[in-house]
């Protein structure tokens, strides 16, 4: 937002921070749908995941066609902030799945069901 606010005055700092709260929103609202997915059938968690990301993508797409008629803040700096801010939020989330200790067996060596094989 800084780099925003030098480079394009008050309409930079406003797309900027426009394309922060996009980011947040629509990211962190499909974060809570995959969750939730997740929990009812985690079978369908993939599927759900590019359900959810193809709709964000499609949303934002629609989203950026309309706010380039609007005026009040700089629509290349909203662009390439929304950009920049999508490639972090999905950096982190490949962190977070990369350092997620997921346990494909039972650490216990004992099956759920209670029989022994």
């Amino acid at each position: 937002m800084a780099i925003s606010f030098a480079t394009a005055g008050g309409k930079g700092l406003l797309g900027a921070l426009l394309a922060t709260v996009v980011v947040i929103a629509f990211f962190g609202a499909g974060q809570l749908a995959l969750a939730r997915f997740g929990r009812n059938n985690p079978q369908m968690l993939m599927a759900s995941a590019m359900l959810v990301y193809t709709t964000q993508i499609l949303v934002i797409g629609v989203l950026l066609a309309v706010a380039k008629h609007l005026t009040f803040f700089d629509h290349k700096v909203f662009g390439i902030s929304l950009l920049a801010l999508v490639v972090i939020w999905m950096g982190f989330q490949v962190r977070g799945w990369l350092k997620a200790k997921t346990f494909y067996v039972e650490p216990d060596g004992k099956p759920k069901s209670g029989r022994q094989p």
